[in-house]
């Protein structure tokens, strides 16, 4: 079965940064889209950054020009680099991904376990 493992969460002050990771392990055919969300409790999941295969990158406007997206295909695994991260960012990060686990098999979606981000002084 396809698993995905977060990691890189922590505890940081305002305006410092942290690196999430997300590696898809597994008998995998192909990966397709790639994608960050983040949820606060009792709130809905919502997309914070997409990316496709060939790395054409999209983010939500509040983490936009701080926020990168990135992936290595050869080694499975999305990225989320977070610059000059503030109070509000403070989320449990999911990681999201649509793959193909052979070739007679529907594209499904795969979460991550979720990684705690908490921002504050």
């Amino acid at each position: 079965q396809v698993q995905l493992v977060e990691s890189g969460g922590g505890s940081v002050q305002p305006g410092g940064s942290l690196r999430l990771s997300c590696a898809a392990s597994g008998d995998i055919f192909a990966i397709y889209i790639m994608a960050w969300y983040c949820q606060t409790p009792g709130k809905q999941r919502e997309l914070v950054a997409v990316i496709t295969p060939g790395g054409n990158a999209n983010y939500a406007d509040s983490v936009k020009d701080r926020f990168t997206i990135s992936r290595d295909n050869a080694k499975n695994t999305v990225y989320l680099q977070m610059n000059s991260l503030k109070p509000e960012d403070t989320a449990n990060y999911y990681c999201y991904t649509n793959i193909q686990i052979d070739s007679t098999n529907s594209v499904t979606t795969f979460w991550g376990q979720g990684t705690q981000v908490t921002v504050s002084s």
